[in-house]
């Protein structure tokens, strides 16, 4: 029995990664975007595990780390109110040159962080980069339903979701080794020159949608968007439905847990590449097991997963081999739950909205994992042990899970298939 039910899910996986590839090759800008993105979010963990193994060298608080996770997030939050009636008024590829041309000189100028000194420097440029990249993320997200619709552009946010998954699993992976071996500085060019040839790759790609440039002013186009959220209640409870995956802003934990139960037998950018890895691995196969199973009345126990996977994790965390097994089921729910509440959102607004609204969603997620990111700093700081920190996170999950069964009893939700 257990033999035929392998081969039915075999055949099935293949023939659910079967239906990404046929949408790469169908759909020219998809494609061509997904390998851009592939190439720019490869490069940027080169530069992620470097930042944390510096800190850790320099020998930092517990909360400086919380800071610097969480100025991965604030940027973002900063800019949101204001970057949707951007992108709605800006031609798509024209703004995400711009943005990478600032991710590529605010990497290259990490090089100068040297000392403990050089903090302000490296906070700094830490916001300028992840604001760029944020806008990024938001412009490209707001594009894709303008060429695709339905069960593609779910799929497309699945392939999305994916390859940031494995950008992150082998980034992660080689960049700890890279650190380890050549030093945090080479992984710095190495970082930029990745957004260099990001950069060269988006220049060739011509972007053929439809842009209709609002006449309103920006203000005028936010005061619209916060009408047509008050008309559409929905669309708030479905941009907090999502902001709840930002609990899962765990690079402070892992930074935290590398210092305090694994540093004093492996190098600490080894082990922050292993740990990321690991979870970033189940990050890549969750959508592949889940995505043909997962509907609006299954996101609820999606979210039951979550928490309990990550109770498993806090119970494994003093080893380290246990702790990288319960990454990769930590991982395994995550990407699902982004990717479909994500598409859900997408799904159930009106198309004129897409930048703002879109915007506003991420300032929310970013929101969740800033807060997320700082409590984690204050509760170690406070003596809190980190599996009680991640106890703690487990139990938002399941608190997303009544929510979400809430959201489906009082309002109008679209299913997706």
């Amino acid at each position: 029995m257990f033999r035929i039910w392998y081969n039915i899910s075999f055949y099935d996986n293949l023939a659910f990664m079967n239906q990404y590839i046929q949408l790469l090759k169908s759909e020219e800008i998809l494609r061509k975007l997904s390998f851009i993105q592939l190439v720019t979010y490869f490069g940027a963990w080169f530069s992620n595990v470097a930042i944390y193994t510096l800190l850790l060298d320099l020998h930092v608080s517990a909360q400086v780390i919380a800071f610097t996770a969480a100025l991965n997030f604030i940027a973002g939050i900063l800019q949101a109110p204001f970057s949707g009636s951007v992108i709605d008024s800006v031609k798509p590829k024209k703004l995400m040159l711009s943005l990478l041309l600032v991710d590529i000189f605010s990497t290259l100028l990490l090089l100068l962080v040297s000392d403990i000194s050089h903090l302000w420097l490296l906070f700094s440029l830490i916001f300028i980069r992840m604001a760029a990249s944020s806008f990024y993320f938001t412009t490209e997200m707001s594009l894709l339903p303008k060429i695709l619709s339905g069960d593609k552009l779910q799929k497309a946010n699945e392939i999305h979701s994916i390859i940031w998954s494995l950008s992150y699993t082998v980034g992660m992976a080689v960049s700890g080794f890279v650190v380890y071996l050549l030093g945090i500085k080479t992984a710095f060019v190495l970082d930029a020159l990745m957004f260099v040839f990001g950069f060269w790759l988006l220049y060739k790609v011509d972007i053929k949608v439809e842009f209709i440039k609002s006449s309103e002013s920006l203000l005028g186009m936010m005061r619209d968007t916060f009408r047509y959220l008050k008309r559409f209640p929905h669309a708030v409870h479905l941009m907090l439905l999502h902001a709840f995956v930002g609990l899962t802003a765990f690079d402070a934990l892992v930074a935290l847990m590398v210092d305090q139960y694994y540093a004093s037998w492996i190098a600490t950018s080894l082990a922050l590449g292993l740990l990321h890895a690991s979870r970033a691995l189940g990050l890549v196969l969750g959508p592949l097991v889940l995505g043909k199973w997962i509907n609006n009345k299954r996101v609820m126990y999606i979210f039951v997963f979550q928490a309990f996977a990550i109770w498993v994790w806090a119970a494994l965390m003093h080893d380290f081999y246990l702790s990288l097994a319960a990454s990769v089921l930590v991982g395994f729910f995550t990407t699902t739950l982004w990717s479909y509440t994500y598409t859900l959102l997408q799904n159930n607004i009106e198309a004129k909205y897409y930048g703002r609204i879109v915007a506003y969603n991420d300032m929310l997620f970013l929101i969740s994992a800033t807060l997320t990111s700082l409590m984690i700093g204050v509760l170690a700081t406070q003596k809190y042990s980190l599996e009680f920190i991640t106890f703690i996170i487990g139990l938002g999950f399941l608190l997303g899970a009544f929510y979400f069964r809430w959201i489906l009893k009082t309002k109008n939700i679209q299913e997706l298939r």
